[in-house]
């Protein structure tokens, strides 16, 4: 038995010197330098109690020994769980108490809160700051260099992600070997990415865009990676010209838009550029095509898969479709009702199966029951369609769906109408109660800077467009749009701040 996922992201670069990560001051650490670092801290969780399928839980800041930790973990066998750095102390409790993790890692800002945490848990606690110092690394410069790789079955866990929790506690969604590199090395392949790309990685390392999208590509492809702590717009700027490919979130992409100095000569070396995590809206698609040259490829993914699906390479990437199903995974659009699969065009729930869909919902065997069928299909809770080409649409979460009157109502249809109006730089289109619909329509808009958009003018054109049973009861202009850390719209938060708007006795 050997370690797959190790062996082929990490142990392949053993003894390399080319270039892995390049750190925001302009230090450079090759490949062998890496995997030192990566092997002194296994040594350093060993020896902390862990062995292999423990839990290690993970807050700290993003840097290169916070990548080197995953390694780690990747080589002894320990299941590797990263957590947000906004979390609070009260949602880490319940994290590394539902996980039983056996050592909790903290930035050392964080240790004295934490510490009651740990311990009452029986968990040890070390730290790890973003500048490579702390409790860990001290015990990791005396180890040996090197560490005996552990063996790992393709279907043995690697990691745990534990979901939003927008609707009850978040869930703890089980990856194994097996689900991370095909991922990794079916995306290697799909998006070209070779020896010589540099990526410009300026997302968070918690999630698994940042972690197991952009770095496994990059280690799958042997390339090397601009490591930035956050996005940074004039950091970015500076270093674009010496990158060949980026990943983002919409919000880094507009934000580039915005400075004059990214121009079409900024990027001309550039190979590709990748959005995802959140929707990216069909006018940012444009402007940056006008701008640069570059068509954003647009892909889908979730805690529970990885990727699902990605707008072609080569063909045509389709502003406001998330492309065609990746290699080895199917999908199909089913009725929430029955399962039963949907005619070409329809709406319906978002279905996928492969080697990437995850293993189940840690000691949720009920929540995995519900949306993991025992044919192997994951109901993703995504509602979208397939068009007449096979590209993708999709058209919001299960959850976000608004049943007015008896009619469902898709609020990303109603969004596109209300993006499209002048003065309009985005909305979001929520379902709050009413007395006699049970929910009505809402449209919250943000408006393009210094503009004023016409209220009157902009539920004219919905009323053109949509159904009446679709048009919002009302629009209200908003300064900005709730996000979590990947910039997707928090929805609930919304339906929260929203839900008395319409009083109970109104027709």
């Amino acid at each position: 038995m050997s370690n797959p996922l190790y062996d082929q992201l990490f142990g392949v670069h053993a003894g390399k010197t080319t270039p892995f990560l390049q750190l925001e001051d302009g230090q450079v650490i090759t490949h062998s330098q890496f995997l030192t670092t990566a092997a002194q801290l296994a040594h350093v969780l060993v020896q902390a109690g862990l062995q292999p399928g423990d839990r290690l839980a993970v807050q700290v800041h993003k840097s290169a020994h916070a990548l080197a930790l995953y390694a780690a973990c990747v080589q002894a066998g320990i299941v590797f769980l990263p957590l947000n750095t906004a979390y609070t102390t009260d949602e880490l409790t319940y994290f590394i108490e539902n996980s039983g993790a056996g050592c909790v890692v903290c930035d050392a800002a964080s240790k004295a809160s934490l510490t009651p945490v740990a311990t009452g848990l029986g968990a040890r606690l070390e730290t790890l700051n973003a500048d490579g110092t702390g409790s860990l690394t001290d015990l990791a410069t005396a180890m040996p260099s090197d560490f005996p790789t552990v063996s790992r079955a393709p279907d043995d866990l690697a990691a745990f992600l534990y979901t939003s929790g927008t609707t009850g506690r978040s869930k703890g969604a089980m990856l194994t070997q097996a689900n991370l590199l095909s991922n990794a090395l079916t995306l290697r392949d799909y998006w070209r990415f070779t020896a010589q790309d540099v990526l410009l990685h300026a997302l968070p390392i918690f999630h698994t865009h940042g972690l197991f999208v952009a770095t496994n590509i990059s280690l799958a492809a042997g390339s090397s990676m601009i490591f930035l702590p956050k996005f940074d717009l004039d950091q970015v700027i500076r270093l674009l010209p010496q990158a060949t490919t980026m990943m983002g979130v919409p919000t880094f992409y507009t934000r580039l838009l915005d400075d004059p100095r990214f121009t079409r000569e900024l990027v001309a070396h550039m190979r590709l550029f990748v959005s995802g995590s959140a929707p990216l809206l069909a006018d940012t698609h444009v402007q940056f095509e006008t701008r640069t040259g570059h068509r954003i490829l647009e892909r889908y993914g979730m805690t529970e898969t990885n990727m699902n699906t990605s707008n072609p390479y080569d063909g045509e990437r389709r502003a406001g479709t998330v492309g065609f199903p990746l290699p080895g995974v199917e999908l199909k659009i089913t009725d929430p009702a029955n399962g039963e699969t949907l005619p070409p065009g329809d709406v319906g729930q978002i279905e996928v199966r492969g080697p990437n869909v995850f293993k189940g919902y840690w000691q949720m065997p009920e929540k995995t029951a519900a949306e993991l069928r025992e044919d192997g299909f994951f109901i993703t809770g995504d509602l979208g369609r397939v068009d007449e080409d096979g590209y993708v649409h999709i058209v919001g979460r299960n959850k976000d769906l608004i049943i007015s009157g008896g009619y469902n109502i898709y609020p990303k249809e109603i969004e596109l109408v209300l993006d499209e109006q002048p003065g309009v730089l985005e909305s979001a289109v929520i379902g709050v109660p009413h007395a006699d619909f049970g929910e009505t329509v809402l449209g919250l808009i943000v408006p393009e800077p210094g503009a004023q958009p016409d209220i009157d003018q902009i539920s004219e054109a919905a009323r053109a467009s949509l159904a009446r049973f679709k048009h919002p009861r009302k629009l209200i202009v908003v300064d900005e749009l709730p996000r979590n850390t990947m910039g997707k719209v928090q929805k609930n938060l919304l339906r929260e701040s929203y839900a008395g708007l319409f009083a109970p006795a109104e027709n």
